[in-house]
């Protein structure tokens, strides 16, 4: 009996509670509902080590390769162990990963599509996850036994960067580095006066906040500011809010929106000492419908440090957008 058939009409009648429901709530992200490596929607599958969500054609490809390099696992109907659904969770599904398998994918290397061969469809899973062609070759790993431990993001952290993502949240040290955010300039921004705005920027994180200078009536300001927030061991997403200063009344919000800090620290705790190398992308955050990005962003090596440009459409407003250019500095 096939796999598609064996297990067509079966459905799970377990009660989804504890880490189970994190696994849940991982799984209806937006980013999370196609498959990470061909696209097609409702994924059923996913693989455990590596931490992707995949269709049947892509699952069966990964189980092909054998679970010292893909563990796959039904998301409906077998049973997933805690450590499982923690390797999961702690990657963050479709988007981290591809993050770091994908970082160096060229250009004119499409990826498989929903109805691609299982030729191309094989050839492409094979060359990013068992040969790792699209992660950068110091990375890569040389020998297959060594899969089994190497194979998830969060492993790439722990084996290859000099100061590994889980020594880091193990030690007492309350911070794990610190972000330079550039706030660049807003466009288009809310009016919220008569004719115009007074904006400035709120950046928050933790229990942090920093505030940017104000910008008398003008809905396009140019700041090119530096404002600088520690980064907690436990870190959540970067929040923004723009608003307009009143004197004489509360002052009126302009839009908001979140910074995934995720992909720009996972990549620079993957590369370790980015010092010495030479400019290249080592990350990138994947713009859906879930988020204010306005295009991918890319995490990149520039001039030994590591960098993002952020274009964001803020939200709950009528108008508006923002950049901004993170740099990471680590705590050595």
């Amino acid at each position: 009996m096939s796999t598609a058939n064996r297990y067509q009409h079966i459905k799970s009648t377990k009660p989804v509670v504890g880490k189970a429901r994190k696994l849940k709530d991982l799984m209806i992200k937006s980013d999370n509902r196609i498959c990470a490596d061909c696209g097609a929607p409702d994924p059923k599958w996913a693989s455990a080590n590596i931490g992707v969500f995949l269709c049947l054609k892509c699952g069966d490809v990964h189980r092909a390769l054998g679970p010292d390099i893909s563990k796959v696992l039904s998301v409906t109907l077998d049973d997933w162990s805690d450590s499982d659904i923690d390797s999961m969770v702690e990657v963050g599904g479709n988007s981290y990963a591809n993050s770091i398998y994908e970082a160096f994918l060229p250009k004119d290397h499409p990826k498989p599509k929903p109805d691609s061969t299982m030729e191309y469809r094989t050839k492409f899973i094979r060359a990013k996850y068992e040969t790792q062609d699209f992660l950068k070759p110091s990375l890569r790993i040389s020998s297959r036994s060594s899969f089994k431990s190497t194979t998830s993001v969060k492993s790439v952290d722990s084996n290859f960067s000099s100061t590994s993502r889980k020594d880091v949240f193990e030690d007492t040290r309350e911070f794990v580095g610190e972000l330079n955010i550039t706030l660049v300039k807003g466009t288009n921004l809310a009016v919220r006066d008569m004719l115009t705005s007074d904006p400035y920027v709120v950046l928050t994180l933790g229990g942090q906040k920093v505030q940017s200078t104000v910008k008398k009536s003008d809905l396009n300001p140019v700041w090119n500011e530096v404002l600088k927030i520690s980064v907690p061991r436990n870190y959540g997403p970067l929040k923004l809010e723009v608003y307009d200063h009143d004197m004489f009344s509360a002052d009126d919000i302009m839009g908001e929106a979140e910074i995934d800090l995720q992909p720009m620290i996972t990549a620079a705790m993957a590369f370790g000492d980015t010092s010495r190398l030479g400019d290249m992308q080592i990350g990138r955050w994947f713009m859906t419908k879930d988020n204010a990005l306005m295009k991918d962003s890319t995490v990149n090596v520039v001039a030994g440090k590591v960098k993002q440009e952020v274009h964001l459409k803020l939200q709950n407003v009528e108008s508006g957008e923002l950049e901004l250019e993170l740099e990471w500095v680590p705590i050595l």
